[in-house]
């Protein structure tokens, strides 16, 4: 087995194991719909199908960033969102992996057209400290929503997520592990604003909130 063997098995398993842990947390559509992928290098992907319910190692295709498919299948419906994965990676070059999902509270969100505040502490902590930015509509797949997210990156260039307007969530991370930490992160602190407006609205961190929780955190890990 060569190296890029041992590599492409090594994401496949890392891939598996996060759309595992999404499930396992709750924060999926009732579909169960959602692609995940990780990088391989600065020219290809690893990307899943469109439906992970039950995703294993062999059901993921590698993919060059132009669109290609290099090894595995990939049906048409999932064909349709590489240029958006690729379009990540080669805006984001430390980017090691993304997810889509419709986690529904999030989704809420992207449907009103409305941006996800920060005002939760786990958003702090596993890497959006900032609202999560709504890119404009466009058909899925297409060069519309392809230059839609890469604008929106262009101009948030420290923004972990970003929701797709009438779509769902798009995350990206160093690793497929830290990327669905992300996402469950996002999809209860949407879960969160919208109960809290029951009760009066969500409230701001006090200023200094995210220089406290890094020092929190290494002070912990020292």
């Amino acid at each position: 087995m060569s190296d890029m063997d041992d590599i492409r098995a090594q994401r496949a398993g890392e891939l598996v194991q996060a759309a595992r842990e999404l499930f396992a947390a709750g924060v999926m559509s009732h579909s169960g719909h959602a692609n995940l992928s990780a990088r391989l290098d600065g020219e290809r992907l690893l990307l899943t199908p469109g439906f992970v319910r039950h995703l294993e190692p062999g059901q993921l295709a590698t993919v060059g960033f132009d669109g290609r498919v290099l090894e595995g299948e990939l049906r048409s419906v999932s064909a349709e969102i590489t240029a958006m994965h690729s379009a990540v990676y080669q805006a984001r070059p430390h980017t090691g992996a993304i997810i889509h999902t419709h986690s529904p509270a999030a989704t809420a969100f992207a449907v009103a057209h409305r941006p996800l505040p920060c005002r939760t502490e786990p958003m702090l902590r596993f890497g959006q400290a900032e609202d999560v930015p709504v890119v404009p509509w466009g058909p899925r797949g297409s060069d519309a929503s392809v230059r839609g997210i890469t604008d929106v990156l262009h101009r948030r260039p420290t923004t972990s997520a970003v929701l797709l307007a009438n779509h769902g969530l798009l995350v990206f991370g160093p690793d497929p592990a830290a990327t669905a930490h992300l996402v469950v992160a996002i999809e209860e602190s949407a879960e969160a604003e919208i109960a809290a407006t029951a009760i009066g609205g969500a409230v701001d961190f006090p200023p200094g909130a995210q220089e406290a929780v890094r020092a929190a955190i290494a002070q912990a890990a020292s």
